[in-house]
């Protein structure tokens, strides 16, 4: 059975970081994939959503299905994102925002065919281990809000992450406290924002840890201005670029 999948790259992994989704490609493709990547796609509408602007966030929300038409309209077709944060805004804001909408005949389709890279790789293809993934680190793996309460992801990401060849994965103390980015929450609360960051990284030192794991970029990129403000001996590195590594 050949499995479809189009990718979502959100807007900052675009911006900032686009080797996430070279990743994603190279992942996908190994694992036995077709990947696709419509470049008429945008944004999934989180920004104008958090921030109140909900007409605006539904005419992207809007456009998000016409670009995904194929994938919603398909069988073993799929869209995976490297972000659980866009994919919880797919998955449980859209009923709301397309609920009077053209679009919200494919409200059900959409819940079920988008996932993030991790629960997509482990959930729907039942594959734990990406073949010849290396990376020599002592790690440890920090949840996106997003992730954990959004979309309910937890044991994924880890199964994943323990057949990594030379990897040491360690627990977090507070692993399931947040990060202190929050989308907006940093930009109107940057005193406090940057407390919870100090306290993930410092966490995460105790731990032994050289390298800070996640599926949410956003979180990293919050996390690595706190270390390289403070120069901190510890990187930051998304998921699909360990499973990317060594191969």
């Amino acid at each position: 059975m050949q499995v479809s999948v189009d990718l979502f790259i959100p807007c900052f992994v675009d911006q900032i970081a686009p080797d996430i989704g070279f990743s994603m490609i190279k992942i996908l493709e190994k694992v036995g994939c077709s990947v696709h990547y419509n470049p008429n796609q945008t944004c999934c509408g989180q920004p104008a959503f958090n921030a109140g602007f909900f007409s605006e966030a539904e005419e992207v929300a809007s456009k998000f299905v016409a670009d995904f038409r194929q994938a919603l309209e398909r069988e073993h077709h799929y869209i995976v994102a490297p972000s659980a944060s866009c994919v919880g805004m797919v998955r449980n804001q859209y009923e709301r925002l397309l609920a009077g909408s053209l679009q919200k005949e494919y409200l059900f389709a959409l819940e079920n065919k988008i996932f993030e890279l991790c629960e997509f790789l482990v959930d729907v293809l039942e594959i734990d281990r990406v073949p010849g993934a290396y990376y020599k680190a002592k790690a440890v793996y920090h949840d996106s809000c997003s992730a954990l309460r959004e979309c309910m992801i937890y044991d994924a990401p880890r199964k994943l992450l323990a057949n990594v060849e030379g990897l040491e994965l360690y627990s977090l103390e507070y692993a399931q406290e947040c990060c202190g980015f929050g989308g907006t929450f940093s930009a109107k609360f940057p005193a406090i924002a940057a407390g919870m960051a100090m306290q993930k990284v410092e966490d995460a030192l105790k731990q032994g840890a050289d390298v800070i794991i996640s599926s949410d970029f956003s979180c990293l990129l919050h996390l690595d201005g706190y270390i390289q403000k403070h120069q901190k001996n510890i990187q930051t590195r998304h998921i699909a670029d360990i499973l990317a590594s060594g191969w």
